[in-house]
């Protein structure tokens, strides 16, 4: 297992996923400055020149942060598109060279001349990938982590247990595993490390913090939610998604009797009853961890509680594992003296 050199100082190994019209500037430099990644997709800002106002701003604030502080913050992260049906892709990628951000999240596209352009100016580039075939194509291509988006996970997401898409992703890939599914605690960032994830993607537990660019309806519907109310379907974008059962409804769909899509358009001809409704605006994307998120911290008041948890769960662990170690070296023992 392996972090960026530029990784190494995180107050927690998380990142802060990034979430469609949800993660902005102000949830990233909260993330960072509490010391985990932050990220936002490039694409929550309508242009190129308004995706260069946010760099300059979370530029701004983590300089002026650090000088003031003498802390360093984490480092920060942008999503980007590789589709034919993102017409920004070199432009935007352009500008995060300018602006030499650290890391690079691609998604539905594993290209090794991006990854070489990212490592040209001395960033780091993850990729989100669902299955193994993804994963191998992915790492074929050079990048330097793979974030294995398994069951449950919000957004676009797999159906892979991670006991076995990380666990097999491990047998060929050494350099930096992230988890993604249903990661809400520090209890279930420390279990990502046990299964061997270097790093925990949390994305809907931060959807629920005061700086999340979210609806507060969007915010209570998640606090009211459980598993259950999450669907699995790719009738809404054209790629296999989760999103809020009671959203679909709202919007006039049936959730169990959803029309096709034909075409990967992430949304944007989705045809709803109730007018106005639109995909990840008023449909609202979710993970199955939704019943283990009750209310809606600050981004820093939540990093400490992780921080806390996970502290916890390291001691559990610690105690268990000397507790049952101890018991199979007697057992071992004392079958030897039989």
């Amino acid at each position: 297992m392996a972090l960026p050199d530029a990784f190494q100082h995180l107050a927690l190994p998380l990142i802060s996923a990034p979430m469609f019209l949800v993660s902005g500037p102000e949830l990233v430099i909260e993330a960072c400055k509490a010391g985990v990644i932050g990220t936002f997709p490039a694409l929550n800002q309508r242009s190129s020149e308004g995706f260069e106002e946010w760099l300059q701003t979370i530029r701004s604030a983590l300089d002026e942060f650090e000088a003031s502080t003498g802390r360093k913050a984490a480092p920060f992260g942008v999503n980007l598109i590789v589709h034919q049906s993102n017409p920004r892709l070199q432009a935007d990628l352009a500008l995060c060279a300018k602006y030499q951000v650290p890391l690079i999240i691609t998604s539905l596209g594993a290209v090794a001349e991006l990854v070489d352009a990212v490592h040209d100016y001395g960033g780091v580039v993850f990729h989100d990938v669902i299955n193994v075939r993804h994963a191998k194509k992915a790492a074929s291509a050079g990048v330097d982590g793979l974030i294995a988006v398994c069951a449950g996970a919000g957004g676009h997401a797999g159906t892979l247990s991670p006991f076995a898409l990380v666990g097999e992703i491990r047998q060929f890939f050494d350099k930096t595993v992230i988890l993604s599914g249903c990661l809400s605690s520090g209890q279930d960032i420390a279990t990502a490390q046990m299964l061997g994830a270097d790093l925990a993607y949390m994305g809907t537990r931060f959807i629920n913090t005061r700086e999340s660019q979210a609806a507060d309806e969007y915010k209570d519907m998640i606090v009211d939610a459980a598993a259950g109310d999450i669907v699995y379907t790719p009738e809404i974008s054209g790629v296999p998604a989760n999103f809020l059962r009671p959203s679909l409804v709202a919007a006039g769909l049936d959730p169990d009797n959803l029309a096709p899509k034909k075409d990967i358009d992430f949304g944007k001809e989705l045809q709803a009853p109730k007018e106005g409704a639109k995909a990840w605006k008023t449909i609202w994307s979710a993970g199955q961890g939704v019943a283990n998120i009750h209310d809606v911290p600050t981004v820093a008041e939540l990093v400490q509680r992780l921080q806390d948890e996970y502290q916890a769960a390291g001691e559990r662990f610690s105690r268990l594992s000397q507790r049952y170690g101890v018991a199979a070296g007697e057992g071992i023992a004392e079958g030897a003296a039989l």
